[in-house]
């Protein structure tokens, strides 16, 4: 069994991913009787009270994935139109915690997010306009375009599906939560290739 810290991807009931919950969500909805399917391992056993007529104690077994019904709110972000709010956490984790102007690994203490096409310049606070770098690459190339600073950059900077940008949330992915979400990239995906390496 696992730690309660560990996170449980929950999809909708034809699978598609939607979300990390924690063991107090997954257990209300394994509670309320939303689940449809569950796979994966087990992660852990609750305990609940005894039951005053059986005396027969609840329990609850929750698996890595869990298939509920309802949250249209959470299918809809599921499309493939959708666009996921951009933050420096998950930026930073699209970018493999890389600086793509100097190709160095830095904490995300030593990053900063960085506008290929400056603000100033009138460029957009957008997946595809936005790269990881380090402080110091960030600084040298100021207010300028890449080519104006003579900076190369390393990759192509894309726009994370939602089932990606899942990925990019998870704190601590299980091997069967892994091959769930792989399942539902784009064949296109640069995640494919960086994930292979790492394998």
């Amino acid at each position: 069994m696992y730690s309660l810290s560990q996170q449980v991807l929950r999809t909708d009931a034809s699978g598609t991913p939607l979300e990390w919950i924690d063991f107090r969500e997954a257990v209300r909805i394994y509670h309320l009787g939303l689940v449809v399917f569950a796979l994966g391992k087990p992660l852990y056993q609750i305990r609940g009270g005894y039951n005053a007529i059986t005396g027969r104690r609840s329990i609850i077994q929750v698996n890595s994935i869990i298939g509920t019904h309802g949250d249209s709110h959470a299918m809809l972000k599921a499309r493939s139109h959708y666009v996921p709010p951009l933050n420096n956490q998950t930026l930073f984790a699209r970018d493999a915690q890389l600086c793509l102007y100097c190709g160095e690994q830095h904490s995300t203490r030593g990053l900063s997010r960085d506008h290929i096409l400056p603000l100033s310049r009138g460029g957009f606070d957008s997946w595809t306009n936005v790269v990881t770098a380090c402080k110091r690459c960030n600084n040298r190339k100021a207010g300028r375009t890449p080519e104006q600073a003579g900076m190369e950059l390393l990759a192509v900077p894309f726009t994370p599906t939602h089932a990606e940008y899942i990925f990019l949330q998870g704190r601590r992915i299980l091997a069967d939560q892994m091959e769930f979400l792989l399942a539902h990239f784009p064949r296109s995906s640069p995640l494919h290739a960086r994930l292979k390496k790492m394998s």
